[in-house]
C-alpha cells in the first residue's frame, strides 16, 4: 500500500487517481464521523463529500510529516459541523432501512431497532463536539491526542467530552440492561 504522503503529493500535482485512492482509503471513516456529527445518513454523506472537496482544494496545506488521517478527519468534522449549522431545521426524519438479522425472532429485531433509535436520538442530543469526540474515540479508535488535533481543542477537553458523552449515552441505554452500559 502506497503511503498517504506520496498519494497526497501526486494528487496535489494534479493526479486525480492518487486523490481517488485517498478517497477510497478514507471514505468509510469520513462518512462515519460526518454521519455521527450530523445525526443522519443523508446529511453525513453530504458533509463527507464536502470534506473531500475541501481536502482536495487544501492539499497544498497538508504537512507530509504528519499523519494524513487526522488532518482529513478534522476537515470532515468541520464540514459536518458547518452543515449542521446551515441546516438547523429538518422537515422530516428519514425512514430506517430494513436490516436483515441473524437473530431468531422479530421481537429481537424490534428491541434492537428501538435501542438504535434511542442511541441515535441520544447522540443527536449531544453537543456537536461531544458527538464528534465520542465517535472518533469509540467508533474510529483515535487516541485522545489525535482527536484533540482533529477538533482543535486541548486533549483534556477531548477527555471531558468523551466522558460526558458516554455518561449521557449510558443513561439512555440503562433501560436496556447493564450489559449495554458497562465499559
Amino acid at each position: 500500500m502506497e503511503p498517504d504522503a506520496a498519494l497526497v503529493a501526486r494528487a496535489a500535482a494534479g493526479d486525480r487517481e492518487s486523490f481517488g485512492a485517498l478517497v477510497i482509503r478514507y471514505q468509510e471513516s469520513v462518512r462515519r464521523v460526518a454521519r455521527a456529527v450530523t445525526g443522519n445518513a443523508e446529511d453525513g454523506d453530504d458533509a463527507a463529500q464536502d470534506a473531500f472537496l475541501s481536502a482536495l482544494d487544501r492539499l497544498e496545506t497538508y504537512d507530509p510529516s504528519r499523519p494524513f488521517g487526522p488532518w482529513l478527519m478534522r476537515i470532515a468534522s468541520n464540514a459536518a459541523i458547518d452543515l449542521v449549522r446551515r441546516r438547523t431545521v429538518r422537515a422530516a426524519l428519514p425512514l430506517e432501512p430494513y436490516v436483515a438479522s441473524s437473530r431468531p425472532g422479530p421481537a429481537d429485531d424490534t428491541e434492537a431497532a428501538e435501542i438504535r433509535r434511542e442511541l441515535a436520538a441520544a447522540l443527536a442530543g449531544l453537543p456537536e463536539r461531544q458527538r464528534a469526540a465520542v465517535t472518533l474515540f469509540d467508533v474510529e479508535g483515535y487516541p485522545h491526542a489525535e482527536i484533540a488535533a482533529i477538533l482543535g481543542v486541548p486533549e483534556g477537553t477531548v477527555r471531558s467530552d468523551v466522558f460526558h458523552a458516554r455518561r449521557t449515552l449510558r443513561k439512555v441505554l440503562r433501560a436496556y440492561g447493564p450489559e449495554l452500559t458497562e465499559e
